[in-house]
């Protein structure tokens, strides 16, 4: 884990990985408490926390995108991914990996 903060690709995979945590207990958790049961504040709490992370991933892809040289294709699923229920799990695996990494 120390070794993925030492670059912009691996701070990029550990935030993707929380992101995509985030908006999974925000689709699981969030809004069945909110739509089902009445209760609007865990919501509101895990909503805000997803919309920063998810602010700075779409920050961090395009940051990523420029140094790295990442064509249009390559950026434009990374975005794409962080509106998917594990797309950023998806795109951790195909798209941030070190071409010498495996799984």
């Amino acid at each position: 884990m120390i070794n993925l903060l030492k670059t912009q690709l691996g701070r990029l995979r550990i935030l993707a990985f929380t992101e995509g945590v985030s908006f999974l207990v925000l689709l699981g958790i969030g809004m069945p408490l909110k739509y089902g049961f009445g209760m609007p504040t865990p919501n509101r709490i895990i909503g805000m926390a997803h919309g920063l992370l998810f602010v700075l991933y779409v920050l961090l892809v395009i940051q990523c995108a420029i140094e790295f040289s990442w064509g249009w294709r390559k950026t434009g699923l990374a975005l794409l991914a962080s509106v998917i229920p594990f797309g950023t799990f998806w795109a951790d695996v195909r798209l941030f990996r070190e071409p010498n990494q495996t799984v």
